[in-house]
Protein backbone atom coordinates (compact mmCIF):
# COMPACT_ATOMS: atom_id res chain seq x y z
CA UNK A 1 0.00 0.00 0.00
CA UNK A 2 1.37 3.40 -0.73
CA UNK A 3 0.08 6.87 0.09
CA UNK A 4 -0.66 9.30 -2.70
CA UNK A 5 1.22 12.49 -3.76
CA UNK A 6 -0.20 15.65 -2.30
CA UNK A 7 -1.87 17.44 -4.67
CA UNK A 8 -2.46 20.24 -2.54
CA UNK A 9 -0.32 22.74 -0.05
CA UNK A 10 1.78 20.26 1.28
CA UNK A 11 1.45 20.14 5.80
CA UNK A 12 3.75 17.90 7.52
CA UNK A 13 2.69 16.87 11.40
CA UNK A 14 5.89 16.56 13.62
CA UNK A 15 5.55 13.97 15.99
CA UNK A 16 7.79 13.50 19.55
CA UNK A 17 7.57 9.96 19.52
CA UNK A 18 10.66 9.73 22.00
CA UNK A 19 12.90 12.69 22.98
CA UNK A 20 11.66 16.23 24.06
CA UNK A 21 13.89 17.92 21.42
CA UNK A 22 11.38 21.20 20.70
CA UNK A 23 11.97 21.64 24.42
CA UNK A 24 15.83 20.79 24.93
CA UNK A 25 17.39 22.12 22.09
CA UNK A 26 14.19 24.52 20.82
CA UNK A 27 17.06 26.79 18.45
CA UNK A 28 17.78 23.39 16.64
CA UNK A 29 14.02 22.16 16.23
CA UNK A 30 12.64 25.57 15.24
CA UNK A 31 15.22 26.28 12.66
CA UNK A 32 14.23 22.88 10.97
CA UNK A 33 10.69 23.95 10.83
CA UNK A 34 11.83 27.35 9.40
CA UNK A 35 13.85 25.34 6.99
CA UNK A 36 11.14 23.57 6.03
CA UNK A 37 8.73 26.28 5.31
CA UNK A 38 10.93 28.30 3.83
CA UNK A 39 10.69 25.39 1.27
CA UNK A 40 6.97 25.66 1.02
CA UNK A 41 5.75 23.07 3.52
CA UNK A 42 3.58 24.01 5.98
CA UNK A 43 4.46 22.71 9.18
CA UNK A 44 1.87 21.56 11.70
CA UNK A 45 3.66 21.23 15.75
CA UNK A 46 2.29 18.12 17.46
CA UNK A 47 0.50 18.53 21.25
CA UNK A 48 3.81 18.10 22.74
CA UNK A 49 5.70 20.67 21.23
CA UNK A 50 7.87 22.17 24.12
CA UNK A 51 7.14 19.80 26.19
CA UNK A 52 9.51 17.57 28.67
CA UNK A 53 9.16 14.88 30.65
CA UNK A 54 12.69 13.96 32.11
CA UNK A 55 14.05 11.66 29.55
CA UNK A 56 10.79 11.67 26.95
CA UNK A 57 8.50 14.41 25.42
CA UNK A 58 5.62 13.14 27.45
CA UNK A 59 4.05 9.61 28.68
CA UNK A 60 3.60 6.62 26.77
CA UNK A 61 -0.63 7.78 26.49
CA UNK A 62 0.39 11.08 25.34
CA UNK A 63 3.15 10.26 22.65
CA UNK A 64 0.55 7.83 20.86
CA UNK A 65 -1.82 10.31 21.05
CA UNK A 66 -0.35 13.26 19.83
CA UNK A 67 0.96 10.67 16.56
CA UNK A 68 -3.23 9.47 16.11
CA UNK A 69 -4.11 13.06 16.18
CA UNK A 70 -1.97 13.78 13.84
CA UNK A 71 -2.85 11.46 11.60
CA UNK A 72 -6.73 11.83 11.79
CA UNK A 73 -6.06 15.35 10.37
CA UNK A 74 -7.02 15.25 7.33
CA UNK A 75 -5.07 18.31 5.76
CA UNK A 76 -1.70 16.47 7.18
CA UNK A 77 -0.14 14.13 4.23
CA UNK A 78 3.17 13.62 5.96
CA UNK A 79 4.11 12.89 9.54
CA UNK A 80 7.44 13.89 10.34
CA UNK A 81 9.33 12.53 13.28
CA UNK A 82 11.31 15.76 15.66
CA UNK A 83 14.20 13.21 15.99
CA UNK A 84 14.74 9.95 17.23
CA UNK A 85 15.43 8.47 20.72
CA UNK A 86 15.05 5.14 22.45
CA UNK A 87 11.24 4.30 23.31
CA UNK A 88 9.38 4.98 20.30
CA UNK A 89 8.65 0.94 20.55
CA UNK A 90 6.52 1.68 23.81
CA UNK A 91 3.58 3.72 21.75
CA UNK A 92 3.49 0.54 19.45
CA UNK A 93 0.38 -1.29 20.65
CA UNK A 94 -1.47 2.06 20.99
CA UNK A 95 -1.27 3.00 17.17
CA UNK A 96 -4.45 3.51 14.66
CA UNK A 97 -3.10 1.33 12.28
CA UNK A 98 -6.85 0.67 11.07
CA UNK A 99 -7.75 4.58 9.99
CA UNK A 100 -3.90 4.17 8.57
CA UNK A 101 -4.90 1.75 6.29
CA UNK A 102 -8.06 3.42 5.51
CA UNK A 103 -6.44 6.87 5.36
CA UNK A 104 -2.48 6.41 3.69
CA UNK A 105 -0.09 9.17 4.43
CA UNK A 106 3.81 9.20 4.49
CA UNK A 107 5.53 9.00 7.35
CA UNK A 108 8.80 9.67 7.76
CA UNK A 109 11.89 9.67 10.30
CA UNK A 110 15.03 7.57 11.17
CA UNK A 111 16.64 6.17 14.40
CA UNK A 112 14.49 5.20 17.09
CA UNK A 113 11.48 6.02 14.70
CA UNK A 114 12.46 2.46 13.07
CA UNK A 115 10.20 1.11 15.70
CA UNK A 116 7.04 2.82 14.30
CA UNK A 117 8.14 2.75 10.47
CA UNK A 118 8.53 -1.12 10.49
CA UNK A 119 5.53 -1.76 13.06
CA UNK A 120 3.38 0.84 10.56
CA UNK A 121 4.74 -1.14 7.60
CA UNK A 122 3.99 -4.43 9.34
CA UNK A 123 0.27 -3.92 10.12
CA UNK A 124 -0.73 -2.06 7.30
CA UNK A 125 1.62 -3.00 4.51
CA UNK A 126 1.77 0.89 3.54
CA UNK A 127 5.56 1.64 2.30
CA UNK A 128 6.96 4.21 4.96
CA UNK A 129 9.90 6.27 4.84
CA UNK A 130 13.47 6.03 6.54
CA UNK A 131 14.61 9.15 6.22
CA UNK A 132 15.16 12.99 7.70
CA UNK A 133 13.77 14.33 10.86
CA UNK A 134 12.94 17.90 11.41
CA UNK A 135 15.57 19.06 14.40
CA UNK A 136 18.34 16.24 13.46
CA UNK A 137 18.60 16.70 10.13
CA UNK A 138 16.69 19.80 9.13
CA UNK A 139 18.07 22.21 11.66
CA UNK A 140 21.00 21.00 9.77
CA UNK A 141 23.19 24.40 8.01
CA UNK A 142 23.95 24.47 4.45
CA UNK A 143 24.93 22.72 2.57
CA UNK A 144 24.25 19.56 4.05
CA UNK A 145 20.79 20.18 4.74
CA UNK A 146 20.26 21.40 0.98
CA UNK A 147 21.24 18.49 -0.22
CA UNK A 148 18.96 16.15 2.36
CA UNK A 149 16.15 18.35 2.19
CA UNK A 150 16.63 17.51 -2.35
CA UNK A 151 16.63 13.54 -2.02
CA UNK A 152 13.76 14.34 0.79
CA UNK A 153 11.23 16.58 -1.58
CA UNK A 154 12.24 14.56 -5.20
CA UNK A 155 11.53 11.51 -3.90
CA UNK A 156 8.19 12.35 -2.22
CA UNK A 157 7.23 15.11 -5.11
CA UNK A 158 8.37 13.75 -7.99
CA UNK A 159 7.44 10.88 -10.94
CA UNK A 160 10.72 9.55 -11.46
CA UNK A 161 11.79 7.78 -14.04
CA UNK A 162 12.89 3.64 -12.79
CA UNK A 163 15.18 2.62 -12.00
CA UNK A 164 16.03 5.92 -10.31
CA UNK A 165 19.39 5.54 -8.98
CA UNK A 166 20.85 6.94 -5.51
CA UNK A 167 23.37 8.71 -6.45
CA UNK A 168 26.57 8.90 -4.08
CA UNK A 169 27.50 12.29 -2.03
CA UNK A 170 30.43 14.03 -3.10
CA UNK A 171 31.21 14.69 0.50
CA UNK A 172 30.09 13.80 3.99
CA UNK A 173 30.14 14.51 7.89
CA UNK A 174 29.62 13.19 10.86
CA UNK A 175 31.66 16.41 12.77
CA UNK A 176 30.14 17.27 16.28
CA UNK A 177 29.23 20.25 16.88
CA UNK A 178 27.27 21.42 20.15
CA UNK A 179 23.50 22.44 18.31
CA UNK A 180 23.07 25.31 21.03
CA UNK A 181 25.80 26.64 19.93
CA UNK A 182 26.59 25.65 16.14
CA UNK A 183 26.57 28.70 14.12
CA UNK A 184 29.08 27.21 10.94
CA UNK A 185 28.90 24.16 8.44
CA UNK A 186 30.24 21.14 9.36
CA UNK A 187 33.60 19.56 8.08
CA UNK A 188 33.16 18.08 4.80
CA UNK A 189 35.54 14.67 3.91
CA UNK A 190 35.50 12.95 0.73
CA UNK A 191 32.83 10.06 0.27
CA UNK A 192 33.57 6.75 -1.47
CA UNK A 193 30.51 3.24 -0.59
CA UNK A 194 32.55 0.18 0.37
CA UNK A 195 32.24 -3.25 -1.89
CA UNK A 196 32.43 -5.47 1.14
CA UNK A 197 31.21 -8.60 -0.72
CA UNK A 198 30.81 -8.22 -5.01
CA UNK A 199 27.52 -9.23 -6.87
CA UNK A 200 24.09 -7.66 -7.34
CA UNK A 201 20.41 -8.62 -6.85
CA UNK A 202 16.89 -7.04 -6.43
CA UNK A 203 14.46 -7.76 -3.37
CA UNK A 204 12.05 -5.83 -1.45
CA UNK A 205 14.23 -3.17 1.07
CA UNK A 206 13.05 -3.93 4.76
CA UNK A 207 15.48 -2.75 7.96
CA UNK A 208 16.22 0.76 9.77
CA UNK A 209 18.38 1.47 12.63
CA UNK A 210 19.55 -1.73 14.00
CA UNK A 211 19.82 -0.82 17.78
CA UNK A 212 15.95 -0.08 17.72
CA UNK A 213 15.33 -2.77 16.40
CA UNK A 214 16.32 -5.35 18.76
CA UNK A 215 13.48 -3.15 21.07
CA UNK A 216 10.78 -5.51 18.69
CA UNK A 217 12.49 -8.00 17.28
CA UNK A 218 10.54 -11.19 16.89
CA UNK A 219 7.08 -9.10 17.86
CA UNK A 220 4.36 -8.72 15.69
CA UNK A 221 5.39 -5.35 14.96
CA UNK A 222 8.23 -6.41 13.24
CA UNK A 223 8.25 -7.44 9.93
CA UNK A 224 8.43 -11.04 8.74
CA UNK A 225 12.29 -10.81 6.92
CA UNK A 226 11.57 -13.31 3.97
CA UNK A 227 13.77 -14.88 1.50
CA UNK A 228 14.97 -12.08 -1.18
CA UNK A 229 14.80 -9.37 0.82
CA UNK A 230 17.42 -6.82 0.55
CA UNK A 231 18.64 -5.68 4.36
CA UNK A 232 19.41 -2.15 5.39
CA UNK A 233 21.07 -1.73 8.34
CA UNK A 234 22.63 1.18 9.93
CA UNK A 235 23.57 2.27 14.09
CA UNK A 236 25.38 5.41 15.54
CA UNK A 237 27.71 6.42 18.23
CA UNK A 238 27.99 2.25 19.21
CA UNK A 239 31.35 0.59 19.76
CA UNK A 240 32.50 -2.56 18.30
CA UNK A 241 31.82 -4.84 21.11
CA UNK A 242 28.02 -3.71 20.89
CA UNK A 243 27.64 -3.89 17.08
CA UNK A 244 29.25 -7.48 17.25
CA UNK A 245 26.29 -8.02 19.41
CA UNK A 246 23.33 -7.06 17.01
CA UNK A 247 24.85 -8.14 14.10
CA UNK A 248 25.26 -11.59 15.89
CA UNK A 249 21.07 -10.94 16.55
CA UNK A 250 20.55 -11.42 12.89
CA UNK A 251 22.78 -14.42 12.83
CA UNK A 252 21.02 -16.65 15.04
CA UNK A 253 17.25 -15.50 13.97
CA UNK A 254 18.73 -16.67 10.56
CA UNK A 255 17.85 -13.49 8.70
CA UNK A 256 21.39 -13.72 6.80
CA UNK A 257 20.44 -17.46 5.36
CA UNK A 258 17.20 -15.07 4.31
CA UNK A 259 18.20 -11.78 2.60
CA UNK A 260 19.79 -11.59 -1.06
CA UNK A 261 22.03 -8.89 0.34
CA UNK A 262 22.79 -6.15 2.41
CA UNK A 263 23.23 -2.06 2.56
CA UNK A 264 25.41 -0.96 5.37
CA UNK A 265 24.83 2.49 6.42
CA UNK A 266 27.81 4.93 7.43
CA UNK A 267 28.47 4.61 11.16
CA UNK A 268 28.39 8.29 13.01
CA UNK A 269 30.96 8.29 15.58
CA UNK A 270 32.29 4.67 15.52
CA UNK A 271 34.75 3.30 18.58
CA UNK A 272 36.49 0.58 17.66
CA UNK A 273 37.14 -0.44 21.05
CA UNK A 274 40.81 -0.26 19.92
CA UNK A 275 40.16 -3.55 17.23
CA UNK A 276 41.38 -1.40 14.31
CA UNK A 277 38.07 -3.01 12.37
CA UNK A 278 35.56 -0.79 10.59
CA UNK A 279 32.03 -2.07 11.18
CA UNK A 280 31.36 -4.16 7.91
CA UNK A 281 35.11 -5.93 8.46
CA UNK A 282 32.94 -7.00 12.25
CA UNK A 283 29.82 -7.32 10.03
CA UNK A 284 31.56 -10.17 7.80
CA UNK A 285 33.27 -11.74 10.87
CA UNK A 286 29.59 -12.49 12.19
CA UNK A 287 27.95 -13.67 8.73
CA UNK A 288 31.40 -16.19 8.45
CA UNK A 289 31.38 -17.39 4.49
CA UNK A 290 28.86 -15.86 2.03
CA UNK A 291 28.28 -14.92 -1.19
CA UNK A 292 25.45 -12.51 -0.59
CA UNK A 293 26.22 -8.54 -1.94
CA UNK A 294 27.24 -6.29 0.62
CA UNK A 295 27.54 -2.40 -0.46
CA UNK A 296 29.02 -0.33 3.45
CA UNK A 297 29.00 3.37 3.93
CA UNK A 298 25.54 4.19 2.12
CA UNK A 299 24.35 7.55 2.90
CA UNK A 300 21.17 6.68 5.06
CA UNK A 301 21.92 6.84 8.18
CA UNK A 302 22.96 9.55 10.81
CA UNK A 303 25.41 11.40 8.74
CA UNK A 304 25.01 14.08 6.44
CA UNK A 305 23.32 14.48 3.93
CA UNK A 306 21.11 11.65 4.65
CA UNK A 307 18.53 9.29 1.43
CA UNK A 308 15.19 9.10 1.79
CA UNK A 309 14.67 5.15 1.75
CA UNK A 310 10.93 3.81 0.76
CA UNK A 311 10.66 0.50 3.38
CA UNK A 312 8.85 -2.08 1.72
CA UNK A 313 9.69 -0.75 -2.10
CA UNK A 314 11.82 -2.94 -4.44
CA UNK A 315 15.08 -1.59 -4.56
CA UNK A 316 18.31 -3.19 -7.14
CA UNK A 317 21.84 -3.75 -5.19
CA UNK A 318 24.80 -3.61 -7.34
CA UNK A 319 27.83 -4.18 -4.73
CA UNK A 320 30.09 -4.13 -7.32
CA UNK A 321 29.49 -1.29 -8.95
CA UNK A 322 28.21 0.58 -5.88
CA UNK A 323 24.97 1.34 -7.11
CA UNK A 324 21.83 1.22 -5.19
CA UNK A 325 18.40 2.06 -7.32
CA UNK A 326 15.11 2.08 -6.15
CA UNK A 327 12.85 0.00 -8.91
CA UNK A 328 9.43 1.46 -8.41
CA UNK A 329 7.79 4.34 -7.14
CA UNK A 330 7.30 4.89 -3.57
CA UNK A 331 3.72 7.07 -3.86
CA UNK A 332 0.82 6.10 -5.62
CA UNK A 333 0.50 9.11 -8.29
Amino acid sequence: MKAKKAEKEMVIGVFSSSSPISATVPVRYDRGVQYLESKGYKVINGNLYGKKESYRSGTIKERADEFNELLHNEDIQILMASIGGNNTNSILPYIDYEYLKAHPKVVIGYSDTTALLLAIYAKTGLITFYGPAVASSFGELPPFVDWTFDYFHSMLNEKMNYPYYFNKPTVWTDEFINWSEQDRSKEQYANDWICVNPGSCQGRLIGGNLNTMEGFFGTEYMPEIKNGDILFIEDSLKDACTIERSFSLLKLAGVFDKVSGIILGKHEKFDDNETGKRPHEILLEVIGDTKIPILADFDCCHTHPMFTMPIGCKVMLDATNKQVALMEAPLDY
